[in-house]
């Protein structure tokens, strides 16, 4: 029950502190991958606590690390008696398998439909692709016929980077080389991924603050990484320069599913891009990957604990103390001095049995 009761604690205190804290922090745009990577292991962290705390609910733990499977079995089901023999324990018990069930329900339920309805709209995209684009094998993109300066990319499988006919006028040579980088940097780090994963957890749990905020940073992040990645290999003028020619693209003329290097923020990108880019020190980046490897296996250590200290006493249990009574009445004469050894564990029982035979 206590286990449960810090799972449910822990999943709400990261709901709350950590969101405000990763917006307010001022390295999270100086290094947009890390900050994903927060983002993803917050809701990881608290879509696990919760289902683990409602596991803990149902199935109580307490009595578990025993000496071999057949005690750890029977001292779950003599918890699991005790905890279902009182109306008050069963009602704990049932509503903490409802929450697990519905966390854990939702989650599979939203990555499931989610990343079907993404992959369905994608393929129908290239499909039309294929009948109106024309390929340009040399720079590996397809040419789209259009009024509007639109450049995106379809992740997949069948990945394609399109770029229209009015980008192309649009856009100089080194330009066109920053935005392609731009969108290449999308397919081969796979933030589509990201985004559908934290779309997806969003959708699942009714935009709940944490959910909402980590898709909205998510899609943002994912366009500043990627800016990134086409300032170092080209300048970062010539990135804001990209972005400018483009950045007037009405929504309609990239897919909803697609990543366009006119995405959210592009204003305030621009920006980012003028002055020069100041990297984020070892230690703050070591502090940062530190807090996410605890963010996510925080909920396993509290959950095993209950079973580590249980094994611990199992396999050294307290010496009883024996009563200067009970010497006296046995033996009739003054108690034998205590040796100066520590109360024997396993271990000693066996060699004490070794040099008496």
């Amino acid at each position: 029950m206590i286990v449960a009761i810090i799972l449910t604690v822990y999943a709400i205190a990261l709901s709350l502190a950590v969101p405000q804290l990763l917006l307010r922090a001022n390295w999270v745009d100086r290094a947009p991958r890390l900050a994903i990577a927060s983002w993803q292991a917050l809701t990881v962290a608290v879509v696990g606590s919760l289902a683990l705390a409602g596991l803990s609910f149902a199935i109580p733990i307490a009595g578990l690390g025993g000496q071999g499977i057949i005690d750890d079995l029977q001292a779950c089901a003599m918890a699991l008696q005790q905890q279902y023999s009182t109306p008050a324990g069963a009602a704990v018990g049932i509503g903490g398998a409802l929450l697990a069930g519905a966390v854990i329900t939702r989650s599979f339920w939203g990555l499931a439909s989610t990343g079907a309805r993404m992959s369905r709209e994608r393929n129908a995209h290239r499909r039309v692709l294929d009948m109106v684009g024309r390929p340009d094998f040399d720079r590996d993109i397809v040419i789209l016929d259009s009024t509007e300066a639109a450049v995106y990319c379809m992740p997949g499988i069948h990945r394609r980077t399109v770029v229209t006919t009015a980008a192309l006028h649009a856009l100089t040579d080194e330009e066109l080389i920053a935005v392609l980088a731009h969108e290449r940097a999308h397919l081969t780090e796979r933030h589509d991924l990201a985004l559908a994963f934290s779309v997806a957890l969003s959708q699942a749990f009714h935009g709940l603050p944490p959910f909402r905020l980590a898709a909205r940073e998510t899609s943002r992040l994912v366009e500043l990484r990627a800016d990134d990645v086409a300032a170092a290999r080209t300048h970062r003028l010539t990135v804001a320069a990209a972005l400018l020619a483009v950045v007037a693209v009405p929504p309609h003329a990239v897919p909803a599913v697609a990543l366009g290097a006119a995405g959210p923020g592009a204003a305030a990108r621009v920006r980012r891009l003028l002055p020069p880019r100041q990297s984020v020190g070892r230690f703050p980046v070591c502090a940062v990957s530190v807090a996410i490897a605890l963010l996510l296996i925080a909920p396993g250590l509290a959950l095993g604990w209950p079973a580590v200290t249980s094994a611990d006493h199992a396999l050294c249990p307290a010496e009883p103390e024996t009563s200067l009574s009970a010497s006296l009445s046995s033996s009739g004469s003054a108690p034998a001095p205590a040796p100066a050894a520590h109360a024997p564990c396993a271990v000693d029982s066996m060699d004490e049995g070794r040099f008496s035979s």
